[in-house]
């Protein structure tokens, strides 16, 4: 979680560079569609099943809906709307969002400590959003965590299906229709295909997107969503440490003191003693133990 988490931050940072040479929607309908065709490929050379009942296919589209399409949508322009920092905070307020449909979908126990962390790390990202850069950028941050929170509770009912094979086709599907509101919205794609751009577009995509998602998917149809959602918490530690390093931003006191208390919010949450596995697991509860440590 710790690399996925660092590789989502790094992904602000080269928003904020694709967004030089590309629009805010065709940006965020490539980088779906790039991830959805490279983990597609990856899942059929290795002959993995593909959704067939017409209600999984409709779960695979609900998800595209969300977690790619309004998601990459609304992330993309937050992004171009704030800080860097910023945006990479509030665009992952998913721990503070997730806690109560967890438990009321998936019945997951939620203790008074993990309630009062979360509302001091969601305290935290007031912090953030006002000084630090709020406004427009800010409800499109926060609505792409929510979207992104939806889609993390859609994965917990595809555990029937192969992971990767749901995570490509809701990426292209995404993709599709990203591109069908981008030529509405923006019209023709005005791209400038610089080395950067292509650079950026690759790692964005198959790092940032088909590689992360794929192990967060995977671990979400394992684990309790309201502590596994508190590792994201990191994401904007390393948003905003690419922002200084890479872009040369200057985060405020306001920042610095929302963040620090985010960081608090994660420490609480995630004490020794929280048991990670999800509940309901039965026999496989040793294996995912043994996976989470070795993470």
């Amino acid at each position: 979680m710790v690399a996925v988490t660092a590789t989502w931050g790094l992904c602000f940072v080269l928003i904020s560079w694709g967004l030089r040479d590309a629009p805010v929607l065709w940006f965020a309908a490539l980088r779906s569609g790039v991830a959805g065709v490279a983990l597609l490929a990856y899942g059929s050379w290795k002959r993995r099943p593909t959704p067939r009942s017409r209600g999984d296919w409709g779960l695979v589209g609900a998800l595209a809906a969300t977690n790619a399409g309004l998601a990459f949508a609304a992330m993309f322009a937050g992004v171009a709307g704030l800080t860097t920092g910023a945006a990479a905070v509030l665009a992952n307020a998913q721990p503070l969002l997730i806690l109560l449909p967890a438990w009321w979908l998936y019945r997951e126990p939620v203790s008074p400590r993990t309630v009062v962390a979360l509302a001091a790390g969601f305290v935290g990202l007031v912090v953030v959003a006002g000084p630090g850069g709020g406004g427009t950028g800010a409800a499109l941050s926060l609505l792409a965590a929510a979207a992104i929170t939806t889609g993390t509770l859609l994965v917990r009912l595809t555990g029937h299906l192969d992971v990767v094979m749901v995570s490509g086709w809701h990426f292209l599907l995404g993709g599709m229709g990203l591109s069908v509101a981008a030529a509405a919205v923006e019209g023709s794609p005005q791209i400038t295909w610089t080395p950067r751009f292509v650079a950026v577009l690759g790692l964005l995509s198959l790092a940032g997107t088909a590689w992360t998602f794929l192990v967060w998917f995977r671990e979400a149809q394992r684990y309790r969503l309201s502590l596994l959602s508190a590792w994201t918490f990191l994401t904007p530690v390393f948003g905003i440490g690419f922002g200084v390093l890479l872009l040369g931003e200057r985060p405020s006191g306001w920042t610095l003191a929302g963040l620090a208390m985010v960081l608090i919010a994660l420490w609480f949450v995630l004490r020794p003693g929280t048991d990670p596995i999800n509940p309901g697991t039965g026999p496989d509860r040793g294996q995912g133990a043994s996976a989470m440590s070795g993470s």
